[in-house]
């Protein structure tokens, strides 16, 4: 009896030689467009290199400007009472210093700080148009910053009353109220009070004590707020009893009647 020997068959299967086909016509294909290719990761190479390199120059500059900004918080925060002259010298140091702060480095993420530490140096230095203006570049360059807008309104609205000008000191502590999450709304509400009493608006007044003490009962102003609220109200009853005597003396009684 003979036996055949089986010898396996050499035909590739037909996933395997569907698989040979594509790579072979994909390297084809790069074959053909080798040039384009080659440009294509030229290309980019060269763009994640310039975003790499981006990203290098703002981490140094954000260094950079933490470092100049901690040399002006020296300078502002070390200024002795007893020593008058160093006081001025070292607030003009950091005066300076914040102002190339804000020139220099205006994307960096301590650039809003920077700018508010400006503006309070200048109330500082007396320098109130300056401060209006750095208050009001805030506003302008920064105004998402929520965490700061809220401070930078109540700020300028003191400079503004500093300056001689409360009708735009209650324009900018009203905007406080604006500002979603501020966490100084009580403090813009006791000074829209306080002006509304020195322009001889006692109802004013009353409304934003009024505000303050429902919205805000647990703030440290609360109480005063209350406080004011009650000589607001006795000076008001008072004042009605006066004008009722008046009235009643004033009345003519006439003869006969």
């Amino acid at each position: 009896m003979s036996y055949r020997i089986r010898v396996g068959s050499k035909n590739v299967p037909a996933d395997e030689a569907h698989l040979l086909n594509r790579m072979e016509r994909f390297l084809l294909l790069v074959q053909e467009h080798r040039r384009g290719i080659v440009m294509g990761l030229i290309v980019l190479l060269g763009a994640v290199a310039a975003v790499a390199a981006v990203i290098w120059v703002d981490h140094r500059n954000a260094e950079q400007a933490l470092e100049l900004n901690r040399q002006a918080m020296r300078f502002y925060l070390d200024r002795p009472a007893d020593q008058r002259v160093k006081a001025d010298e070292n607030l003009k140091q950091a005066i300076n210093v914040f102002r190339q702060l804000v020139e220099q480095y205006p994307r960096v993420p301590s650039a809003p700080l920077t700018l508010y530490h400006l503006g309070n140096a200048l109330v500082q230095a007396n320098d109130l148009g300056g401060a209006i203006e750095a208050y009001k570049r805030f506003i302008a360059s920064y105004g998402a910053n929520r965490t700061l807008l809220g401070l930078v309104y109540q700020r300028l609205g003191y400079a503004y009353l500093l300056n001689g000008d409360p009708d735009q000191a209650a324009k900018a502590f009203a905007a406080v109220l604006n500002v979603a999450g501020a966490s100084n709304k009580d403090h813009a509400l006791f000074e829209l009070g306080k002006l509304e009493e020195t322009q001889s608006r006692p109802e004013g007044a009353l409304a934003r004590y009024q505000e303050l003490t429902k919205g805000y009962p647990n703030s440290p102003l609360a109480s005063e707020a209350a406080v004011r609220i009650k000589a607001l109200q006795v000076k008001r009853d008072h004042e009605g009893d006066a004008t009722e005597s008046r009235e009643g003396t004033a009345t003519v009684v006439e003869p006969g009647k």
